[in-house]
């Protein structure tokens, strides 16, 4: 669309403020700037300001807000819109702007990656719809295979134990099999070439497949959600007094003859949670007391892990396939489900169940959403339309839209703080880094 004179003319004046580092601070008086400037070319002020002060300086792209809220349109669209004068000096802060600088090479899998943790900065952990796990060392290499189970994994989780050795990894998976296992391997081992392992323990107890796993924050228990409409509990320990010896048959591909036998514990469930009326779709153990689940029954509810009583039950409307807990104090709600709409609710705001924020730039099933550890605004979701979508609270756009997926997306974590790892029907681990949220 072409910009007439008089729009051209229309001038209001700005000050740029920032809480960056002092060598990315312009000079604080006031300069007037045209109205009809979005983003690209307020940043191409402060970065020719920044330029002047300082020529060794390089260019980088920033995001600005005026009022806490970021800016999607023209300055004086968005004058108009929030009823802004422009008669006054306008303040706008700057920020390093959001978005995936880097795009590397994909992990191929055998079959769907359905589920990734990326909890540890060392490894990152797969499941896959061919039945294994996977542990990736760096971005590239397969250390480990995780064999046993007998169907899809559905989920993945890395347990944080607080006593255990830094050196051993203790890891659980679920299954369409019903089952859960636990897993551990020594991480001082310096391989050069992938290396199968199987579990040290079987949970069963789900009477239908599990569809999620989430490690409680001392290590000492997992939880898990399946379409059997339960959530049970269970201890991550190698040896309890209820466990069992079981003998599994290990059998040479491609003939039925035993190669050997080797044993593996089993464990029941600790603790079962009754309430939801459908599948389990996900759970989430953030804190010692507190477990959270999602359901197709259209409901999120907040569970007292002592007591098994649920304190807090949201009905939504839709299937829920994710949530993640995050954002401010760690306290927002985020779902996702059977449209396009990701959904954030805040339990600590009495009397009212409805969504706080809702982001729709979707164009099918969102499949998983996760909140930045260190960051109050942002969160990642992922969706059958095959993109993942950064998001930040302070405005209704998505940040950055990554389409490296050919097809679905079923999964997403964050890893090493910088880098979104994602999961896909396409079988591959797609890794976009260089995310600077500083």
């Amino acid at each position: 669309m072409e910009v007439t004179d008089s729009e051209a003319s229309r001038q209001v004046r700005v000050r740029f403020v920032t809480k960056l580092p002092p060598l990315l601070k312009v000079p604080a008086s006031s300069i007037a700037v045209p109205t009809n400037l979005t983003r690209m070319g307020l940043s191409e002020i402060v970065n020719l300001l920044l330029k002047n002060g300082d020529p060794e300086y390089e260019l980088q792209p920033f995001d600005f807000l005026i009022d806490g809220e970021l800016v999607r349109m023209s300055l004086e669209q968005f004058l108009m819109a929030k009823g802004i004068s422009a008669e006054k000096v306008l303040e706008i802060e700057y920020i390093k702007a959001v978005a995936p600088r880097k795009q590397q090479e994909p992990c191929l899998h055998d079959d769907w990656v359905s589920a990734v943790d990326g909890s540890d900065s060392r490894f990152i952990f797969t499941g896959c719809y061919d039945s294994l796990g996977r542990i990736w060392r760096g971005d590239a290499l397969c250390t480990h295979i995780l064999e046993g189970h007998n169907d899809a994994i559905t989920s993945v989780s890395i347990i944080k134990l607080k006593d255990a050795e830094s050196s051993t990894l203790h890891l659980a998976t679920a299954s369409k099999d019903r089952t859960l296992r636990l897993w551990k391997l020594d991480t001082r081992d310096q391989l050069d070439h992938t290396v199968k392992i199987r579990a040290f323990k079987i949970l069963n107890g789900h009477a239908a497949g599990v569809v999620s796993v989430s490690s409680g924050p001392s290590g000492d228990m997992v939880c898990s959600g399946s379409w059997d409409g339960c959530v049970k509990l269970w201890k991550t320990n190698e040896s309890d007094a209820k466990d069992e010896m079981v003998s599994i048959k290990k059998r040479k591909i491609g003939t039925d003859s035993p190669l050997n036998e080797e044993s593996q514990l089993e464990g029941s469930a600790f603790s079962t949670f009754v309430g939801h009326t459908q599948c389990v779709s996900a759970v989430l153990w953030p804190e010692d007391e507190t477990i959270y689940s999602a359901s197709w029954d259209h409901s999120v509810r907040r569970w007292d892990a002592e007591t098994g009583k649920d304190s807090w039950n949201m009905f939504c409307g839709k299937v829920l396939n994710c949530l993640d807990v995050g954002g401010e104090g760690s306290s927002l709600i985020a779902a996702g489900g059977s449209d396009p709409v990701l959904r954030i609710w805040d339990p600590r705001k009495p009397g009212t169940l409805a969504p706080i924020f809702q982001f729709s730039s979707h164009t099918s099933w969102i499949s998983a959403c996760k909140w930045h550890k260190s960051s109050w605004f942002h969160l990642v979701s992922a969706s059958y339309d095959g993109k993942l979508m950064l998001w930040d609270l302070r405005t209704a756009w998505p940040l950055a839209v990554i389409d490296t997926h050919k097809d679905k997306v079923l999964c997403v974590d964050w890893w090493k703080g910088d880098s979104m790892i994602s999961g896909g029907a396409d079988s591959k681990l797609c890794i976009s880094s260089g995310i600077s949220l500083t």
